[in-house]
Order: C-alpha cells, then sequence, then structure tokens
C-alpha cells in the first residue's frame, strides 16, 4: 500500500507544478494601468474569440488540474487514517 501512496503522493506533486506553471502562464483579468484609465474596451475582434484564446484554454486547465489536486489530497488523507 506504501508503494501506491508514493506514486499517488508524486502525482500529487506534479499536480501541484503543474498548477503553479499554468496560473502564472494566464494573463490578468484587467488590463492594468491602462485598462483603467481608458476603460478597457471589449469590443475588440481578440474579445469575440475568447472561448477559443488561450486563456480560455488555460482557465480550463486550471480547473481541471485544480479539482485533480483536492481529489488526490482527500485520498491521500483518507489513506492515511485507514491505516
Amino acid at each position: 500500500m506504501q508503494t501506491v501512496g508514493l506514486i499517488l503522493t508524486i502525482i500529487q506533486f506534479i499536480s501541484a507544478l503543474a498548477i503553479v506553471v499554468v496560473v502564472l502562464f494566464q494573463s490578468g483579468k484587467s488590463a492594468g494601468l491602462t485598462g483603467s484609465i481608458f476603460g478597457g474596451s471589449n469590443d475588440t475582434f481578440l474579445a469575440k474569440n475568447k472561448g477559443k484564446s488561450l486563456d480560455a484554454t488555460l482557465a480550463k486547465a486550471t480547473k481541471w488540474l485544480s479539482l485533480v489536486f483536492v481529489v488526490l489530497t482527500m485520498v491521500l488523507n483518507f489513506s492515511v487514517f485507514q491505516g
């Protein structure tokens, strides 16, 4: 059983690193100082295709990786208390 726990711990560590990398690759929700001064227009060509953009893909990856991380944390936590 220790081998399975070790493998799950390694997968959890890799998923944690992947979450950090994916979050760092995402751009901010605001446009920074330029967006606060000029209002940040959402009527651009790039805003219309936001569902297919890299940011949308990274947001989905963040959700799935965080779900994997939470499930692995629960499984590892239950396995510690079981024996």
